[in-house]
């Protein structure tokens, strides 16, 4: 088991397969960016082996994210090898859902267990918008087949931006009322070029007031997870409401991950301007105890806690999140 030296157990890896997507969402992707080169992404085998040495050193969550992980070929197979390695007891993928309904079968039957799906707003217009031209009915029906899969909880991640979207909070909240899903809503963070200000900012606080005064009371449920989200249920829903709060309150205290990008470099926080290349080290023929060290090594230097909201280093996230993964 990996603890690192704030008695927090890490046992949660978010791994980047690519850095592509097929959307570019306001918040994520910046305009002008260029995809790594193909031969600088690690390849299915090197994520594998990362995965497995990272079992043995006691990480037991792996999430699949990207750019949109589905973008990327037979990623079917990816996770028939990883659920085939002995400790993982949870895999999962974040997704924008363009391509869901056409995998969620393939990818429930390769062994995956559940699926986020990114979704900013359910207007058409303004959807295609955010995304810069997705199709709002072509992401619907991806949830609806993945529910309809098995791939559950399944979890509805909505980022809420001021004057862009954050006029549909009750509508998104209302969707739990007769569905058993998680609605989870997120502040905009900080990131590098995605103009970010505090006054665009919508706090968990406000979100949840506004959420309150629609639908009345919101009843606090007790999870067994560790992750960000604390969850609530509008009285007699089907779905529950998560909310995540990076920027007002941070959960630092609770985190229990590392991050790997698509170019294989261990992130100790999503803030942190810290990486440990465990990819070139890969190719350049690291043994399995060079890389536990490495990984070690990653959970000796998280930081207590980030910097969001301050200023100076660490104040915003600053690689693309297209490239250190979702």
């Amino acid at each position: 088991m990996l603890k690192d030296r704030y008695s927090r157990t890490i046992d949660y890896m978010r791994i980047s397969i690519t850095d592509r997507c097929n959307l570019r969402c306001i918040y994520c992707m910046p305009t002008e960016h260029i995809p790594l080169e193909f031969k600088k992404i690690l390849t299915y085998e090197e994520i594998v082996r990362v995965v497995r040495v990272a079992a043995e050193l006691g990480l037991r969550k792996i999430r699949l994210t990207g750019g949109e992980p589905l973008a990327r070929k037979n990623v079917q197979h990816l996770i028939r090898e990883i659920r085939k390695i002995k400790g993982i007891e949870d895999l999962s993928m974040t997704t924008n859902g363009v391509l869901l309904e056409k995998y969620a079968r393939e990818i429930k039957d390769a062994g995956l267990d559940r699926v986020n799906v990114s979704l900013d707003s359910l207007r058409p217009d303004r959807y295609r918008e955010i995304t810069q031209g997705g199709d709002l009915g072509k992401i619907l029906c991806g949830i609806e087949k993945a529910y309809q899969v098995g791939l559950q909880p399944l979890k509805i991640n909505m980022v809420v931006v001021r004057e862009i979207n954050d006029d549909e909070i009750e509508d998104f909240a209302a969707i739990t009322l007769n569905r058993p899903l998680q609605i989870r809503f997120i502040e905009f963070m900080p990131g590098r070029k995605n103009s970010w200000s505090a006054e665009r900012c919508v706090s968990i606080k406000e979100i949840r007031e506004r959420i309150i005064k629609r639908f009345g009371t919101l009843q606090p449920l007790k999870t067994r997870s560790n992750g960000p989200a604390r969850y609530y249920r509008i009285p007699e829903a089907e779905g529950v409401i998560g909310f995540i709060s990076p920027v007002t309150h941070h959960f630092c205290s609770d985190c229990n991950r590392l991050r790997v990008t698509a170019d294989g470099r261990i992130r100790p926080c999503l803030f942190s301007r810290t990486e440990i290349d465990l990819g070139t080290a890969i190719r350049a023929g690291a043994t399995d105890d060079e890389l536990k060290r490495l990984l070690t090594l990653a959970v000796e230097v998280k930081p207590e806690g980030h910097r969001i909201g301050k200023h100076g280093d660490g104040s915003y996230i600053s690689r693309g999140m297209s490239q250190i993964g979702g």
